[in-house]
């Protein structure tokens, strides 16, 4: 599993040479807040609604929406960096219902945009919001293999994840605010298979009994990144003492990751690891004691395209418009 909202972008439009004389392209300009409002009024009350509606039949769907903005593999999903996506259906509908109120007018990745915006100040019961700067182009091309290059992996020790983020210009505080958007969500067994035999040190072992019960050998099931969402029985059978801090309402957005890594009740290498780090340990205890704080820098962090990239408005997101002829 791949961390961080915005490494990529949603939907980068990808500057791909091969295509560019085989597809119309455009520039983008400046990102504003507002820019649809004259070329499809309504447009954020379209996507609020369906994201709303989709939550209400499964609240996971929010987590998936907010891990889908963590990726830039649409087109070819089949890198295994990106097992366990979803949510491409919900966008797929978000888009059919915007094309037929204003066709041509609104890209693929503005949309997962609004989308993933709309799901965290859902699942943070408000408390994670911002306005939405748009004008964003749909890429020409998402590769798998440059997914499975680029993106940080679950197993990567923190030396790596910082360099990977600042390659993307991303600093270590950066990296931390946004790897705690893993209080929601699910992993599959396969993306933290290391932890099952990581010492005490690194792991609580209660814990790490639990996910091996969760993993039984020779299976692959998703499993909370939260403890605090397990099931009860389970929790009361390895972790006697945690259950009364499980949540009623599973999925919710917000510090309780900081705390978690703080206890080392984290599924993922790469979220211990941040332990490790004199910088990346302190902002972790940073965010734990000042959950506001982190609401508020966790949607500051999710940031827009660079301006000026080249790209289409996609009239399907989960293929190319040259594609579609």
């Amino acid at each position: 599993m791949k961390l961080s909202a915005a490494l990529l972008c949603a939907l980068v439009a990808v500057q791909a040479a091969v295509l560019l004389a085989a597809a119309p392209s455009a520039q983008a300009g400046e990102l504003q807040v507002g820019y649809y409002g004259k070329k499809c009024k309504g447009l954020e009350n379209v996507v609020k609604w369906h994201v709303i509606r989709a939550l209400k039949a499964n609240r996971r769907t929010g987590a998936a929406l907010i891990r889908l903005l963590f990726h830039d593999c649409f087109v070819r999903k089949v890198a295994p960096v990106n097992i366990g996506l979803a949510a491409f259906d919900l966008l797929e509908e978000i888009k059919a219902a915007v094309e037929d109120r204003c066709p041509g007018v609104v890209s693929c990745s503005d949309l997962l945009i609004y989308a993933a915006r709309d799901a965290a100040s859902i699942l943070s019961n408000g408390h994670v919001h911002f306005d939405v700067p748009a004008g964003r182009l749909d890429g020409f091309v998402s590769k798998a293999e440059e997914a499975q290059a680029e993106l940080p992996d679950s197993a990567d020790d923190v030396q790596k994840l910082i360099a990977n983020f600042a390659r993307k210009n991303f600093t270590v505080e950066e990296l931390v605010i946004l790897s705690g958007a893993h209080s929601i969500g699910q992993g599959h067994c396969s993306s933290f298979a290391g932890r099952l035999s990581e010492p005490a040190d690194q792991i609580t072992p209660a814990y790490r009994e639990l996910l091996k019960y969760k993993c039984p050998q020779g299976s692959n099931p998703p499993v909370d990144n939260n403890v605090r969402d397990e099931d009860n029985d389970v929790v009361a059978r390895y972790m006697p003492g945690f259950t009364s801090r499980l949540r009623k309402i599973p999925d919710f957005l917000d510090n309780s990751y900081y705390h978690n890594n703080l206890a080392k009740i984290v599924t993922f290498h790469s979220d211990w690891t941040l332990l490790t780090h004199k910088e990346a340990f302190g902002h972790v205890k940073e965010y734990a004691e000042n959950g506001k704080l982190w609401d508020e820098d966790f949607a500051d962090s999710l940031l827009p395209m660079p301006a000026g990239s080249k790209g289409e408005i996609r009239k399907k997101c989960s293929v190319i418009n040259h594609r579609l002829y």
